[in-house]
């Protein structure tokens, strides 16, 4: 990683001189982004530091999936892949402490820890803002490590439709279909998504208990064969100027199937996975003649996960509030596992005052739901939470930017709590210095509290939930330093995160486990939801892009993580130190990409990208290993007349054919098969000069935020 940096320092440095006079800055410094204060700036303008991938980048990189972009062009990300989803990971913190909102709006889908992103459909986003560090004082729980924003793409077109059809190794197969209507006030936007793949198995050597015992004969899939679609309708009407109010909703299935093999215990499966999920919502926005706005945003998701039994299963759980013992499901049948639900309502307004301020203000209500029969005493379990905030932004100077915050928590559960935050940002000339300081309020999830998950996992049997847990709280530091000239933009950021009363799965001794558990199951190991005495995560993350002419775009980034976090060990009685699971301390990505525009219908991209990860870190089941990817893309724009165009996207992913072969049972660096040759073909058609003009864009291959 090193020489990766001095070499493209040194690259660089060679180009300089190069540069010609008429050369635009790069488009993604002017675009608009909302994410670190919930208002607009010009990105180089943001008072919080706030990272984007650009309209621009995602077509240049071709990426099938959300994990996919994020792994590849965002150095700070890392992903443990598995059946219940993806469990990413943030400048140290997991899944639950990163915030993703869908234009400004919570995704809903934890199921085990791990959020299901393919509930985002990648060839609908237009662009993504990376806020990171608390952001409990705007956004509420689930924001101390940072926040995802997926904006998506806008559909203003009389009609538009647009079909891509993507195939890769594996029978990897992606499907994509949206048509946009827009008649007077009237819009409309209806998004169809499809993904299935046969999986793949990169060994068949399984390590069930980290013993010298291995089996070399295992069934269980890197990747198990998997299958999901996802169907989403948006309306959206202007009744009179200023105003916009919308109703939009989506359905979305997956299956996950798993073979059997002939190890009981360890990789015969006897049920496959499937999820349902459902999303709706209704809202709006009033803008004001002076400016000020009102938004309001009601919506509710549901999550639920099933076993489709493929042989007969002897399965425990709850009945009638008290555990029982085995009960029988047969091939055919269905169990639900949880259906959780969510449902809130946002309220916000936006005003400029004098002497250079813009106050936001807002309320929240969430509800959670959660139903488990077999899973939580008594089949249910609810959650809600109140908030009030504020957030003021205030350039006493023009070259100086104060932002605060403080949000009002009150959980029916944990009671009152205050989180506040403080931001500055100083110009002088291309240089821009940001530093902040935020608290973070997380409390206990219902599946944290009371869940129970009884299976043999690796040799540990029993999970439980925590009715004894405390709310988490935060601490973050962070100062950074921003320079632009020309074509040249370089972003360096330190940053530190304490977390008080961190919750994670900790091995509990079996003296520890209830008396009516532990006489029905007596497991080898049990997990129980705890607080950590403390947790901190700091770093460093540096990023660079540099343009060259109008053709060539560099860019690399570097993240540097440490953790340390002490929690009790109930069988010595003393607090113990360990890292957090998943941490790395090196992870790195850089890019080359270029285009060039051969005639008036057709334009070739080509892209080389890579990223690699030093060796992560986990408390069990062994560490991951580190490793280094490397992916070719190619692009071909065809413009067939002033409606339509045709897009072809080819490339190979993983190009140096790295595969991680680590047993099964252990912890993966990646789960790349290796060598992927995958080719798209995208074909849209608009109607209309509004129309025309967005097809010119996306031919052009630039950023745009209205058509």
């Amino acid at each position: 990683m090193k020489q990766w940096i001095l070499g493209l320092t040194a690259f660089l440095a060679v180009c300089q001189p190069m540069k010609s006079q008429d050369v635009q800055k790069q488009d993604t410094l002017q675009e608009v982004v909302v994410t670190g204060t919930g208002t607009s700036h010009l990105l180089k303008d943001a008072p919080v530091q706030t990272e984007v991938i650009s309209r621009q980048m995602l077509r240049q990189y071709g990426g099938h999936s959300l994990e996919d972009i994020l792994g590849g062009l965002a150095a700070s990300f890392a992903f443990s892949e598995s059946d219940m989803g993806s469990q990413l990971q943030m400048n140290g913190l997991g899944n639950s402490y990163i915030l993703i909102l869908v234009d400004g709006k919570r995704l809903h889908g934890d199921n085990g820890g791990e959020n299901d992103l393919g509930l985002i459909d990648p060839h609908n986003i237009e662009r993504i803002e990376i806020v990171k560090g608390a952001a409990s004082a705007l956004y509420g729980s689930d924001a101390i490590a940072g926040v995802i924003n997926i904006i998506t793409r806008k559909h203003n077109a009389p009609l538009s439709l647009e079909s891509a059809t993507r195939y890769d190794r594996y029978h990897g197969l992606q499907l994509h279909d949206g048509i946009g209507l827009a008649w007077k006030r009237l819009k409309s936007y209806t998004n169809f998504q499809l993904q299935q793949s046969d999986g793949w198995q990169n060994t068949r050597t399984e390590d069930p208990h980290q013993t010298e015992f291995l089996i070399t004969d295992s069934k269980n899939m890197t990747v198990n064969r998997n299958a999901k679609w996802q169907l989403a309708e948006r309306l959206a009407y202007e009744p009179v100027k200023g105003m916009e109010l919308y109703a939009e909703g989506s359905v979305y299935w997956k299956r996950i199937y798993r073979p059997s093999g002939s190890h009981p215990g360890v990789d015969v499966k006897t049920y496959d996975l499937r999820y349902n999920d459902a999303a709706a919502a209704v809202g709006g926005k009033w803008t004001l003649p002076s400016g000020n706005y009102l938004t309001l945003d009601i919506d509710w998701n549901r999550h639920a996960y099933t076993y489709d039994f493929t042989a007969v299963t002897l399965t425990d759980g709850y009945y009638h509030g008290r555990p029982t013992s085995y009960f029988p499901y047969y091939a055919g049948q269905s169990q639900l596992q949880s259906d959780q639900q969510r449902t809130m309502a946002h309220l916000k307004g936006v005003f400029s005052l004098p002497y250079g301020n813009r106050l936001s203000a807002g309320a929240e209500w969430r509800y959670d739901w959660l139903k488990a029969p077999h899973r939580v005493a008594g089949g249910k379990a609810s959650d809600n939470t109140g908030a009030l905030y504020v957030q003021d932004e205030y350039e006493p100077l023009p070259w100086l930017n104060v932002t605060g915050g403080l949000r009002l928590n009150r959980n029916e559960q944990f009671g009152w709590r205050l989180t506040p935050k403080l931001s500055a940002m100083a110009k002088a000339g291309d240089l821009r210095l940001r530093a902040s300081w935020a608290q973070g309020f997380k409390s206990p999830t219902p599946k944290e509290l009371h869940y129970r998950y009884v299976r043999d996992m690796n040799g540990t049997y029993l999970y439980l939930g925590n009715t004894a847990l405390k709310p988490q709280t935060s601490t973050y530091y962070a100062a950074g330093a921003e320079y632009t000239r020309g074509n040249l933009s370089i972003v360096a950021t330190v940053y530190y995160n304490k977390v008080d009363d961190m919750i994670t799965l900790v091995t509990i001794p079996n003296g520890k486990v209830p008396g009516d558990l532990y006489a029905q199951y007596m497991p080898l190991k049990t997990r129980q939801y705890q607080n950590m005495e403390s947790a901190r995560t700091k770093g460093a993350d540096v990023s660079l892009r540099y343009r060259i002419g109008r053709e060539w775009t560099l860019g690399a980034a570097y993240s540097y993580l440490d953790t340390d976090a002490k929690v009790y060990d109930t069988d010595n009685e003393t607090l113990q130190d360990v890292v957090i699971d998943g941490m790395a301390h090196h992870k790195a990505s850089c890019h080359a990409a270029w285009s060039h525009r051969f005639s008036p219908l057709y334009q070739l991209g080509i892209g080389i990208y890579g990223r690699c990860s030093s060796k992560r870190y986990y408390q069990l089941n062994g560490n991951g290993k580190g490793y280094q990817l490397w992916r070719l893309s190619t692009s071909h724009d065809i413009a067939y007349d002033k409606t339509s165009a045709i897009r072809i996207e080819a490339g190979i992913d993983n190009l140096l054919g790295y595969v991680d072969r680590t047993p099964h049972g252990l912890h993966l660096g990646t789960t790349t098969p290796g060598r992927t040759v995958y080719a798209a073909l995208t074909i849209r058609f608009n109607q209309g000069k509004k129309a025309i003009n967005q097809n010119k864009s996306n031919f052009n291959n630039k950023t745009h935020e209205e058509d």
